[in-house]
């Protein structure tokens, strides 16, 4: 039996690691975090994602998975540590260097290190180079390769068994090596090609997606200069048989579309134009609505003369999840905090419990007390309320369309 390291037990790493587990394989789960690494050794998990508690639990209690704060000698390495920014929004890729360092005085003959983690085009290759800097006596002795994931929060188990995978090594072995790990819980097409192209396509499908969405966002600015429904008008572009506008929202967030743009836009800056300009957009709505939301404010006092129950709807950055990374319903949240003191503020996320930073309030509760309703992201909970047209209902994500 294979034994197969995963460094990175977040929310791509913990649901790949688990379901490669459940196909029997020894996995041993690595996180710098002591208490994600005790909740997973338990049997529980640290995110929201449906189905997953149930498949640790499972590979945890037959023995097929392990956390541990501490990298061990393995047959597999597979990379899926976080890529920050850095200055002026440059890819940090320092958590895949660290973790390549202390991977390499272990490595053996035969090995495969995959990564995962979304990288600058290169990356694998400069990983690659450093490790065979250090240890010369596995040049072409191991297996190097880049396979970027492709899921959707709230069906990352489903779409990490049935989508297909771009997986690209530094050479034709790497890839038919890593091709073979993949094949063992893939059941989606595998399509070969190397590592560098391989790590701009993850960064093409998603500057794709920011920039489609970046249309739909500035749709909805005109058309709310224009006094337009944007829901509306969405609906009827796209009867049109090779249109399809996507829905606007309150910007744009996560880990993936509001990340990997600037990893293109900061290696080719005279060169991508329209990607840094989506960009631009998506960030510019999130303030938008959040100077929207603060007229409206001052409307109201100025109105009625006192200051408004302001209920803000969301803060995770999609319907129906816990994750907060890049969130502009978070970010959104701060600003009014910040800047609207002529309001009385509730904020709701019905998928976390606790929040060290906002106190949460029951959706119901909230929705009730409030003078104004913003919706900013569109949560199954929020689609079950009736629109009460007495209140000041301010809809960035379509629930009241």
């Amino acid at each position: 039996m294979k034994e197969i390291c995963f460094v990175g037990l977040g929310y791509i790493g913990l649901p790949t690691a688990a379901v490669v587990a459940s196909k029997g394989n020894k996995i041993l789960g690595v996180d710098i975090n002591l208490n994600v690494v005790e909740t997973i050794n338990k049997g529980e998990i640290h995110i929201v994602e449906p189905g997953l508690k149930e498949l640790v639990k499972d590979v945890i209690d037959q023995g097929f998975l392990k956390a541990s704060t501490k990298i061990k000698e393995s047959d597999y390495y597979i990379i899926v540590v976080p890529t920050p920014f850095k200055g002026n929004h440059e890819p940090d890729i320092s958590f895949i260097e660290t973790v390549t360092k202390e991977i390499i005085p272990i490595l053996k003959k035969g090995d495969t290190f995959i990564i995962e983690s979304t990288s600058p085009v290169g990356t694998t290759e400069r990983m690659a180079e450093y490790i065979f800097s250090k240890r010369p006596d596995l040049l072409n002795e191991i297996y190097i390769a880049y396979c970027p994931e492709r899921v959707l929060p709230g069906n990352v188990l489903h779409e990490l068994v049935y989508n297909d995978r771009v997986i690209g090594g530094i050479n034709n072995k790497s890839t038919e090596k890593a091709f073979e790990f993949y094949e063992s819980f893939v059941e989606g097409d595998l399509h070969r090609t190397n590592a560098r192209t391989a790590e701009m396509c993850k960064l093409t499908e998603n500057s794709s997606r920011d920039s489609q969405i970046a249309f739909a966002n500035e749709l909805s600015l005109i058309c709310d200069k224009a006094n337009i429904n944007v829901w509306e008008l969405i609906n009827l572009a796209n009867k049109h048989p090779r249109v399809n506008i996507l829905k606007p929202g309150c910007g744009v967030g996560g880990h993936c579309i509001a990340v990997d743009p600037y990893f293109i836009s900061s290696e080719f800056p005279l060169e991508a134009k329209m990607i840094s300009t989506a960009r631009e957009i998506n960030n510019y709505k999130a303030f938008w609505c959040a100077e929207k939301i603060n007229n409206t404010a001052l409307e109201f006092q100025l109105h009625n003369g006192k200051k408004p129950k302001i209920s803000i709807m969301g803060l995770a950055f999609k319907p129906d999840i816990d994750d907060l990374r890049e969130s502009p319903a978070k970010y959104i949240t701060q600003k009014v905090m910040q800047s609207c003191n002529n309001a009385d503020l509730m904020i709701v996320e019905p998928n976390i419990e606790k929040h060290n930073v906002f106190k949460l309030t029951d959706y119901t509760f909230a929705y009730k007390e409030a003078d104004i309703v913003v919706f900013l992201v569109a949560h199954k909970e929020f689609k079950s309320l009736k629109i009460d047209e007495s209140k000041i209902i301010l809809d960035f994500c379509g629930i009241s369309k």
